[in-house]
Parts: structure tokens; sequence; C-alpha cells
């Protein structure tokens, strides 16, 4: 063989060589992470606060629905803890110097009117031992200086009480009170916040599947939105180009209508191989197994793109 003939060999296995090597393109479609935001309760809906292509921040009001009785709950429980906190207060601050001296005065007319009725006792008793009055008589006027001497201890106790001072115990047991309501409250609140639905993160409002005034079933969407950030290609693998094809592998992707190349990263392949959808086909082959992978479009010029694009993504070739 001559040595042009030679030449002209080298070049021909050289140019097949490098075809075989050209990528292939695998094709699918952009998405976004697309959040479902469920409905916690079938209280009517009394407002709507975003539309249909809205773009909206993490904590943004989505829907409310009708509070209903959670209300009512609300202001009990918030009064409850109000309540529970003044009792506190009191206890730690202790008993008021003019207290004291008002239970003093309290147990000193007690005191005195336990005498008045001992000495009418006294009187009444020696009168009905002379038969001057009857037995009843003396029946009443023992009740009255039993009755005397009860009001009389009940002011010394609490006179004796607030000398004392508070209990370590009394403060204890009111700051579990004060804790018990302020749970209580919290809890009723949690419960009534799930008549606001909000976004959890940035996002664009897909849908809003129900209107106002309507009744959401509890466990349903009351919003579809698609989530901010990075969005990845979904694309369908050929089985023969499956080797080459791992997690964490970049790749290049091209989307219509823009006109340089997206670098992405494969996030995840299928381990099972599933029939080709008809959007992913190439043209060779139509009818065999393809995997499911994931590409991260983390090219800064891919944070734009809209959910639903059509896109191609280059895979190496296997060599033979």
């Amino acid at each position: 063989m001559s040595r042009f003939a030679r030449l002209v060999l080298s070049t021909l296995l050289v140019a097949a060589g490098c075809a075989r090597e050209q990528p292939v393109e695998v094709h699918g479609t952009v998405e976004r992470d697309r959040l479902e935001i469920i409905a916690e309760s079938n209280e009517r809906i009394v407002e709507i606060d975003v539309h249909e292509g809205d773009r909206v921040q993490a904590g943004t009001v989505l829907v409310r629905q009708e509070a209903g009785i959670a209300q009512p709950r609300i202001d009990q429980s918030r009064a409850a803890v109000l309540e529970a906190q003044r009792h506190l207060a009191d206890l730690e601050q202790g008993p008021r110097q003019r207290e004291i001296v008002a239970a003093r005065a309290t147990l000193g007319g007690a005191e005195s009117e336990l005498q008045t009725a001992q000495s009418e006792y006294e009187r009444v008793q020696a009168l009905v031992q002379r038969k001057l009055l009857s037995q009843s008589s003396l029946d009443q006027a023992r009740a009255r200086r039993d009755s005397a001497r009860a009001v009389r201890d009940a002011a010394r106790a609490g006179y004796e009480l607030l000398q004392q001072g508070t209990r370590t115990e009394q403060v204890a047991a009111a700051r579990a009170a004060v804790e018990r309501a302020t749970a209580s409250q919290a809890e009723i609140e949690t419960v009534a916040s799930r008549h606001t639905v909000t976004a959890p993160r940035a996002a664009l409002v897909e849908a809003l599947p129900y209107k106002l005034g309507e009744r959401p079933t509890a466990g349903r969407p009351v919003a579809i939105l698609l989530a901010d950030g990075v969005p990845y290609a979904r694309v369908y693998v050929p089985e023969p180009l499956r080797t080459n094809f791992t997690a964490g592998a970049r790749v290049e992707a091209t989307v219509d209508g823009y006109a340089e190349r997206i670098q992405g990263t494969v996030r995840y392949v299928s381990a099972e191989a599933a029939f080709t959808p008809y959007y992913a086909l190439t043209q060779k082959d139509r009818s065999r197994l393809a995997y499911l992978a994931e590409i991260t479009l983390d090219d800064p010029a891919a944070q734009a793109l809209p959910a639903g694009l059509p896109v191609q993504v280059f895979v190496p070739a296997v060599r033979p």
C-alpha cells in the first residue's frame, strides 16, 4: 500500500472514530419543584389574596378560610392567660400593707361582735334560769354567739395568712397555671392558623383549584405552586447510553428559544427502565426502553426558564 493510501485510510479511521464519539441528544422538558398546598379543614374560603401567575414569597398569604368557632376560643384563651398572669403577679408581690390593715380591722370588729354576743348569751342564760325567759330565747342567743365566733375565727385566719405572706408552693402553683394557660392558647392559635394558607417558599402560583365561597375538601390542594430557584430537566436516556450517564456527571443542554448551551449536573437516574414517552422519542428508536433522569440546570442562564419548555440534553456516546 502506497504512503498516500495509508494516509487516506488513517484519516478516514480517525474521522469515523470522531463521528462515533459525537454526543447523542436525549429529549425531555424543563421542570420545577411542584408544591401542593393542602387544606387542613373544609371551612368555606372567604378570601383569595393571589392570582394564578403571581410570584409570591415565603409566608405570603394565599387563601383564607372561615375561622368559624376558632375566634371565640382564641379570645377566651387569651383572657385566661391574662388572668393567670395577674394572679401570679399578685402572689409574687405579696400582701399589701393596706390589705393587712384592713384584715386587722375586720378581725377587731369580729372580736367585738363576739364579745357582745357572748354577753347577751350569758344575760339570757341567767334569765332562763330564773324562769323569766323561755328556752327558745336561750337557743337563739347561743346561735348568735356561735355565728359571731365563726366570723371571728375566719377573720383571724385571714389576718394571720396575710401576715405570713405568700408561700412558695402558692407561687409555684400559680406559675404552673400560667404555663398551662399559655400552652392551651398556643394550641388553639395553631389550630386556628390552619385556616390561613401561606406559601412555604418563593414560588409562582400555577393554579388555584377553588373559588371564593367554596368549601375545599380537607387534604386536597387549595393552591399549586412552582418553586423558584434552580430548574431541572427531566429526560429519558436510552439503554445503550445509560453507562455514560451517572449521578454527578456534568452535561450540556439546549432549550428551544435559547441559542447558547446550558450547563447542568445529573442529580438522579432511575434504576428501572421504562418505555420512552412519546415526547422524548428520538428519530431512530421509538420503542426501546429508557431510564428516567433528572439534570439540575445550575447554569445562571437557566434560572428564569419556565417549566414545560422542551429541552435536549447531550449524552456522551458509548465507544464501540
